[in-house]
């Protein structure tokens, strides 16, 4: 077996293949880092199983046939080792490796364009640590008198990414943001309390936004509308939703494509803090709970 491998990598130097196969585990481990919490994780798996026959076969068949060509000798061994069959399969290989990769850039396109946003994004609030402060603080205290309320409520945050296009469409409104307010918004029979409302720095930017839905499947079963548009948002920006349910009362956070799990109205303050200030990622939601809608 030592022999066979030595051969097949007969004509490199040991260091620039080990150089080589480190720079490729690293690209793999980078994108499967990145894809771990998105729902393209299995399907890489996939796409990195099929690569990975295609491209290993092809090269042990082909340096199989010229080792078999040079046992066998004569006529028969010459034909084995020049013969066009092998020159074809790596044709077609390589033909069939081409496809694979546009189709990943097909499948992926979410993803990548996640990647994309994030290439571009600033430090913004770790540069206005006291703005992310009163900007939780605020909000927190909005969510919890209308989750206890069970007041459906979707706050979308904007950070370094600006949602552009996504914003637009609503009323402007340009308000220093405020607990009061975004209660006052998200009060029934208030137009603007079935849509969504942006944040921008310290500013309630606009409010009665509709937001682009996630697909469907991409949140658990029991929730709705609400929860697919706050994550549909964060498919294309670092921005931070917050989603209050209107039949549970329940919160959950939206960021980098992850809906969470149910966070405690105890708990909105500090994590959403943390979450502006530092931009950790949220925990996925769990695919079955206890009821719940939009």
């Amino acid at each position: 077996m030592p022999g066979f491998f030595s051969t097949i990598f007969r004509g490199y130097e040991p260091l620039e293949v080990a150089i080589e196969i480190g720079f490729i585990w690293l690209g793999v481990w980078l994108a499967f880092r990145f894809l771990r919490t998105t729902r393209g994780a299995g399907v890489i798996k996939g796409f990195a199983l099929v690569v990975a026959l295609v491209a290993i076969g092809v090269r042990i068949l082909v340096q199989l046939g010229d080792e078999l060509g040079n046992r066998v000798g004569g006529s028969v061994g010459a034909f084995l080792s020049t013969s066009d069959v092998f020159a074809r399969l790596r044709f077609l290989a390589d033909q069939v490796l081409v496809l694979l990769a546009i189709a990943l850039v097909v499948v992926f396109q979410p993803e990548i364009r996640q990647a994309m946003s994030r290439l571009g994004e600033s430090r913004l609030f770790r540069r206005g640590v006291g703005r992310a402060s009163t900007v939780a603080s605020e909000v927190a205290d909005a969510v919890e008198i209308l989750s206890r309320s069970r007041f459906g409520a979707l706050i979308v945050i904007e950070r370094s990414v600006p949602l552009g296009d996504f914003a637009e469409g609503g009323t402007e409104l340009d308000a220093r943001v405020s607990a009061a307010l975004l209660q006052s918004i998200f009060w029934p029979n208030n137009p603007l309390h079935d849509l969504a409302t942006v944040i921008r720095s310290d500013r309630v930017w606009s409010a009665g936004i509709q937001l682009p839905l996630a697909e469907e499947g991409s949140v658990p079963a029991h929730l709705g509308a609400r929860h697919r548009a706050g994550l549909g948002i964060t498919l294309d920006t670092d921005c931070v939703v917050v989603i209050v349910s209107e039949e549970t009362g329940s919160i959950r956070f939206a960021h980098r494509g992850v809906l969470s799990a149910p966070i405690p109205r105890d708990e909105v303050l500090d994590r959403l803090t943390q979450l502006l200030e530092t931009s950790v990622p949220v925990r996925a939601a769990a695919t079955a709970g206890h009821g719940g809608g939009a």
